[in-house]
């Protein structure tokens, strides 16, 4: 164990050689990356239980920004302090960025994105499997009781009816902290009453989400919104950006698209769709497709603003967060509603890994391949990075004979 906030000898060098590792084999999304993660810290290196891993993905999703970049932070500042905190994050973003900005490069001289479906159709089944085992050993600290275990199903339920993500969290984490505090409260709180009221609090953020929307995007052709490009302006956005994000990469693309296509015209549809998807199939955070963009539009020195501009206001919320989390668990009513973020979140996690499946397992071979990443990570404990790009290596050499 590791006193919050101060470093251990080794600690560095172990968290820069964990992350830069971690950020060059962590393909599929926040998901997969945090299962990842939870494979070295938890599994492997034994810096941290379930149930603190567990309390730090609570944390990321009570906060906007990327949530497995947040996470790689979190990690760092719990083993080496303000110097582990930027490390392990730099360490993580690093490798992406790299190899976005020479994606871009190649997009930029080529004109088109690389074929990854090669790669993919290996890795996408593996990654799954290392999803699947992640929720199986975190739902188990996640749902202690009866309490949770309800606000956790239903919270998945109403992820599958397209209710609002932020809506969940908030209502999930305040429903258990009634329920547990039922007596402070006069009894007056029932399990029932929780999930009625879950669903329609969800639907309200529902609502105020799409009017939010609408406000973020307006239909003005770009034509005639076109301004000049400027380096500043492109930081400022890119900082907004981070500052506020909430949600998937779906919600990524709608504020990218307000911005620079509608508002500024500064790229077209299909640029920014070329970018999302660089950001999509490279390793690492998804939010590098700031990285991509700001080559695009400024060669290296807009890629780099781009990247510190998205990924700046992380730094700055994990670190005023941190030390709030082992109070929460130490107090009867955050406590709780941690409990209920915390299931509410691994509920998320399940809906996405479920659609995420449906793409990914598509024919006997993909089924196969993930049945055997998860015998093989339960019973063999080999590293999660090992599978994906053993899975890499066995979708190319199946492509390549078709």
């Amino acid at each position: 164990m590791v006193e919050h906030g101060r470093s251990t000898p080794g600690a560095l060098p172990d968290l820069v050689r964990l992350f830069l590792k971690l950020g060059v084999t962590a393909f599929g999304g926040p998901a997969a990356h945090i299962a990842m993660m939870r494979d070295e810290v938890v599994t492997r290196h034994r810096w941290l239980s379930d149930q603190e891993f567990l309390d730090l993905v609570g944390a990321v999703n009570l906060i906007p920004g990327p949530n497995s970049t947040e996470m790689a932070i979190h990690i760092g500042y719990r083993q080496a302090g303000w110097r582990g905190l930027v490390a392990a994050g730099v360490s993580f973003i690093t490798p992406a960025m790299l190899i976005v900005t020479v994606l871009a490069w190649a997009y930029v001289r080529f004109g088109t994105t690389p074929e990854a479906g090669r790669l993919f159709y290996g890795i996408k089944p593996v990654i799954i499997a290392v999803v699947v085992q992640a929720l199986w050993a975190l739902g188990r600290a996640a749902a202690k009781d009866a309490v949770t275990a309800a606000v956790g199903l239903a919270a998945l339920v109403l992820y599958f009816t397209g209710a609002n993500e932020i809506g969940l969290l908030a209502a999930a984490g305040l429903g258990v902290a009634g329920v547990k505090n039922a007596r402070r409260l006069g009894g007056g709180v029932g399990l029932g009453a929780v999930i009625g009221w879950l669903a329609s609090l969800v639907t309200r953020a529902d609502t105020a989400q799409t009017v939010r929307t609408a406000q973020i995007a307006p239909a003005v052709p770009a034509a005639l919104a076109a301004v000049p490009f400027a380096l500043d302006r492109l930081f400022l956005i890119f900082l907004k950006i981070g500052a506020v994000l909430y949600g998937s990469g779906y919600v990524l693309l709608a504020f990218l698209r307000a911005d620079f296509v509608d508002r500024l015209g500064w790229l077209t549809d299909q640029q920014l769709l070329d970018a999302v998807a660089i950001g999509q199939f490279t390793p690492g955070p998804v939010f590098t497709t700031a990285t991509f963009i700001g080559y695009l539009l400024g060669g290296v020195p807009a890629a780099m603003l781009a990247t510190v501009g998205i990924f700046l206001p992380a730094f700055v919320f994990v670190a005023a967060s941190h030390p709030w989390i082992p109070r929460m668990r130490r107090s009867p009513w955050a406590g709780a509603l941690l409990d209920g973020v915390n299931v509410a979140s691994l509920a998320l996690m399940a809906g996405v890994t479920w659609r995420l499946g449906r793409a990914a397992i598509v024919d006997p071979l993909t089924a196969v391949l993930a049945v055997a990443a998860f015998v093989v990570l339960v019973r063999m404990r080999v590293n999660a990075a090992w599978l994906v790009l053993g899975g890499a290596a066995i979708g190319t050499i199946v492509h390549g004979s078709m």
